[in-house]
This record gives C-alpha cells, structure tokens and sequence, in this order.
C-alpha cells in the first residue's frame, strides 16, 4: 500500500515479485536478452536465434536465425529485434528480416515494446525510454527513470519496465508523463530482468539474462488503471 512522504506525495508501492513459474534454461542457449509475447506464444532473444516456447507446456515450439541481443516486440504482425545499433522488422513465419531502422541508442539499447503504432526503446545506463517511429527510428518522445532500465512494456495503459543493478533487480510501474516511480515489484536477489513483455493480461515474462531463464511474474491486480496511455 502507498505511503506518503513528508511532504505528501505518495511513494512508490513495493511487492515482493511473485514468480509463478520458470521457463529454461533451453538446449544451447546461454542468455536470454528481449522477450516478447505474440498473444500465443513466448518469444525469447538468445544472441544468434529467436526461441519461441509455449507458455503452457514450456515446450520450444519454433526457432529462427536471427541476431538479438537486446529486445523483442511483436506489433501483431511483425517481430522487431535489437541487434547491435540497429532495429530489424522480422516476418516471424520465415525469419527473415524485411526492414531496418537505426536503434537510438547506437548499441546501447535495452528493452524494446510496441504500443499504439510506436516502438518503445529502453536506453540501460542513460536510464532512458524513447518513443520512436518504426519506420523511420525518429524520437518521438522521451521519458527518464531513476535506475537503469532493461525491458520495457505498456499494459492497460500502465508503463512498466525492469531495472538491473549488480545483484539488485525488480519491475516497476511509472508515471509515463514524469517518470515518477509508482509501483515496485522486487525481485530475488540474483534474478534479473533482461527483457520484459506483458501477455496483455496478468503476468509479466521477463527474460533472466545469463541463467538463461524466462520467469513468469505476477502483475499486482492493486495496479492503478488511471496512468496516462501511450497515444
């Protein structure tokens, strides 16, 4: 529950992460970077191939070829995967890569989403979210956080994104007008988060870096509905 501060603005919720359930780590793969969700499937960035798994069954159910060491996002249609300084748009049926747009942070990229026709890009040490055209790569919009950011999602009009610090990480909800921090969910120590993606619904999939893990978090139903949307 939210306390107040002395001088009366409200502080920051904080849940100990409630992890249902741990995917991996999968056959050859060593660190999972971007997670996305397509609405069936989990897809996880593991460095030279995108995995998909049935979050069901936990079974890999498709592989592409792909570069990924950073996010993921799927708008519906497409995958878009940070590789190095650059955005490749994905046809997840054959693989292969159909577009490129320079990645704002040339290389230092983190988390990426997409939400109401934009792709949303984590900036890890510059602690930095950009809005950007898909097409073009062009800041539309920029919103600052406290900590280093890793994945970002938008759900229900809520902008939450991970942060990792040495051993400290956890999935906060922000003001996506100011930045203010309004929700914490702390995760164990040693757990990180790397990527992170909403299923639209109640959890959250966030990628484990170097354990080679996706974990499933619960998204507190005590979130607030009544941040400012995307568009």
């Amino acid at each position: 529950m939210s306390s107040k501060t002395s001088k009366g603005r409200p502080q920051a919720a904080v849940h100990a992460a409630e992890i249902v359930r741990e995917y991996g780590p999968f056959p050859g793969v060593d660190q999972v970077a971007g997670v996305t969700h397509d609405g069936q499937r989990v897809w996880a960035a593991t460095g030279a191939r995108l995995i998909a798994f049935d979050p069901e069954s936990g079974e890999p159910t498709r592989t592409l070829a792909c570069a990924g060491d950073a996010g993921t996002a799927f708008d519906g249609k497409h995958l878009y995967q940070i590789a190095e300084s650059r955005i490749d748009k994905i046809d997840p049926a054959t693989g292969e890569v159909v577009a490129s747009i320079p990645a704002p942070g040339s290389g230092s990229d983190s988390g990426l989403t997409w939400a109401e026709g934009s792709l949303w890009v984590g900036q890890y040490r510059d602690r930095k979210i950009h809005q950007i055209d898909p097409t073009t790569g062009a800041v539309i919009r920029t919103i600052e956080s406290n900590r280093f950011v890793t994945g970002v999602t938008w759900v229900d009009g809520e902008l939450w994104h991970g942060t990792w610090e040495g051993d400290e990480s956890d999935i906060r909800r922000i003001d996506p007008a100011s930045g203010a921090v309004l929700e914490r969910l702390e995760m164990p120590r040693g757990a990180g988060v790397s990527g992170l993606e909403s299923d639209g619904a109640d959890l959250f999939y966030a990628g484990g870096g170097a354990s080679g893990k996706v974990r499933a978090v619960r998204r507190p139903r005590s979130a607030s509905n009544h941040d400012r949307s995307p568009s």
